[in-house]
């Protein structure tokens, strides 16, 4: 007994003991991950301020690295009387467009949905919509930018009508390519075992499409992306597109390119954040 009870408050010790040897070989892989990224960027400032000291164009159309982080400052604070840029603060111009997007991208998705289960459950009208469906993914944005406008004024309900349509064709039919892939036999199986319409729909169906909503939903996003400064070039401030589409007035090269970088970051992060819901809602997905 006098052993037992000496070994025993031990343990918890030796395990405290041996966390951060596991801690350790995570942070090492952790850093390696980073470092790759990080070193390519580097690489990446090196070329553009190399290219600028050459002078091989003009900072006009090639703006200094150092002219692009002083916009960024400066879009942070209150300068001259005025606010950021554009009387706005570069991440209230962010979550203006940010809001449209995700307004846009949600109608999408719940109409999207719908429509994409109709394609593929019912036959004659798949055969009558899907043409039409591909038409709008096919039409460039500010081919119907100006038609929404006249529609539904210049306000927010038409920019989020155009990210809408830039979004919805690649979740309807990321939904009908779901549904199209499900093996017959898994259905014949789940009906055999007593399943029945909706619960063939709920563990058969549902789960089956789930992996392509995510691939149709992250494809939706970038074309809402891709799409947001068609969308804001019309009474676009305060937003990111707003403000880049702004920039050819006074030809502030340094404001587009910090533009840029912040539609592609911010679209990167989004990305990612899919990604890892999708992790969680699909965890099967590559596995089965």
């Amino acid at each position: 007994m006098i052993e037992i009870v000496e070994k025993t408050p031990e343990a918890p010790v030796a395990r405290r003991r041996a966390a951060p040897r596991r801690i350790g070989p995570l942070l090492r892989r952790a850093a390696g991950r980073a470092a790759i990224p990080l070193l390519s960027l580097a690489v990446l400032l090196a070329l553009w301020q190399l290219v600028v000291e050459l002078e091989l164009w003009s900072e006009l159309f090639v703006p200094r690295p150092s002219s692009v982080w002083e916009r960024l400052v400066e879009s942070e604070r209150v300068h001259d009387g005025q606010k950021g840029l554009s009387g706005y603060y570069l991440h209230e111009h962010l979550w203006a467009s940010l809001s449209r997007i995700l307004r846009g991208v949600g109608f999408a998705l719940v109409f999207g949905v719908v429509l994409g289960l109709l394609l593929a459950t019912v036959k004659p009208f798949r055969v009558v919509v899907e043409p039409y469906v591909n038409f709008v993914r096919a039409l460039p944005p500010l081919a119907y930018f100006s038609l929404l406008i006249i529609w539904f004024g210049i306000e927010d309900t038409s920019k989020v009508w155009l990210l809408f349509l830039a979004a919805f064709p690649p979740i309807a039919l990321s939904v009908l390519s779901g549904v199209q892939g499900i093996r017959r036999e898994r259905i014949d199986a789940a009906r055999a075992l007593g399943a029945g319409r909706w619960q063939v729909v709920r563990f058969v169906t549902l789960p089956s499409v789930l992996p392509e909503l995510f691939t149709g939903t992250r494809l939706a996003l970038g074309f809402a992306w891709t799409t947001i400064v068609a969308a804001e070039t019309v009474d676009g401030i305060p937003g990111i597109g707003g403000l880049a589409w702004a920039t050819k007035k006074f030809q502030q090269t340094d404001v587009a390119v910090l533009c840029i970088i912040a539609i592609g970051l911010t679209a990167i992060v989004l990305d990612q954040l899919v990604k890892q819901l999708e992790k969680r809602v699909v965890p099967w997905r590559g596995k089965a």
